[in-house]
């Protein structure tokens, strides 16, 4: 027992430094774009009874847009935390169970018929729920669930959905086609109603603190889940299902953004370790930051041109993950 306390307290001070971070991001996001604002602007253009242009920018622009990069960040850090412990896979991401395969097609078939944002937004979540449904009840249809009978259901299905995509991308009109890449690509320029994203990640992450500590042993085997008590099969299809609704929010809201849910909880296995109950808040957090920091150098770098969210992530995220990689020395 106290061979873990100092990682249990470097860990807290890591999740401290991250509590700090995620307002720094948002406040970054509402300082920086086209339009500086200075901190007396952005002080004043805060209060609820100001006017003027700050006030605007900041309310009906950067802090929505920002909150919605946030709740996508986590969710989708979250989500990867959760399927890479489901399937003891180092290289799973919220993605590899085509639940993002299900929302693009749905999102892209809407966007083919001319449907509003909103529409599109129901289609995309239409798809990834269907998409969940439907690698569920492969898995679970003859023999035991298992965690590699679960990937090889989701990876196939998930190439099905790829093969979808290929044909409307393929047979879409030109004047579509911007529109659709952007989407898959990861795009936050038309999410202005974050609060259920917002309320699902909070939700998700109460949901899976509570069985925190199962995560852990199950993490290391089913065999040593088994040896303690746990039982592995509920908390497999618990998981699935919480990782995969977190992920249909965030593809719903934003599109396709990589590399958050894969990298992110590697990151903070580097520096504290695999204990759930601190990596998966820290995931919050660090993968909400992330991304903020990411849609806001997205759509200030070329402006007025804006660039998909995904290519950030990775020009931001690569780097620091190699580094810290090297730091560690592998381990």
């Amino acid at each position: 027992m106290a061979d873990h306390l100092p990682a249990l307290r470097s860990g807290r001070r890591v999740l401290y430094a991250l509590l700090a971070l995620a307002p720094a991001s948002i406040i970054f996001a509402l300082a920086t774009g086209s339009v500086q604002l200075s901190w007396a602007d952005l002080w004043h253009g805060l209060a609820p009874t100001s006017h003027g242009i700050g006030h605007s920018l900041i309310y009906e622009l950067r802090l929505p847009r920002a909150f919605s990069a946030f709740a996508t960040g986590g969710l989708l850090a979250v989500a990867g935390a959760l399927m890479q412990v489901l399937l003891r896979n180092p290289l799973a991401d919220p993605y590899i169970l085509g639940v993002s395969g299900g929302a693009a097609v749905g999102a892209l078939l809407a966007m083919a018929a001319g449907a509003g944002a909103f529409a599109v937004s129901g289609a995309a979540f239409g798809g990834a729920l269907s998409s969940i449904l439907l690698v569920f009840a492969l898995a679970r249809r003859r023999g035991a669930w298992t965690p590699t009978r679960l990937l090889l259901t989701g990876v196939v299905v998930a190439s099905g959905w790829g093969a979808a995509i290929s044909f409307i991308l393929a047979t879409s009109p030109d004047t579509s086609l911007h529109g659709m890449l952007f989407w898959l690509m990861g795009d936050l320029g038309g999410s202005h109603r974050p609060a259920g994203a917002l309320i699902t990640l909070a939700v998700g992450l109460c949901a899976a603190l509570p069985v925190a500590r199962q995560l852990n042993v199950l993490s290391r085997g089913e065999l040593p889940a088994l040896g303690v008590g746990v039982a592995a099969g509920p908390l497999h299809v618990y998981v699935y299902l919480l990782a995969s609704v977190m992920t249909a929010a965030a593809v719903t809201l934003a599109g396709s953004i990589g590399f958050v849910g894969l990298i992110t909880p590697h990151l903070l296995r580097l520096v504290i370790g695999n204990d759930q109950r601190l990596l998966l808040p820290a995931a919050s957090l660090l993968g909400g930051s992330l991304v903020v920091v990411a849609d806001t150098l997205a759509r200030t770098l070329l402006a007025p041109q804006q660039l998909p969210v995904g290519i950030l992530t990775a020009l931001l995220g690569v780097p620091l993950f190699l580094y810290l990689l090297n730091r560690s020395g592998g381990g």
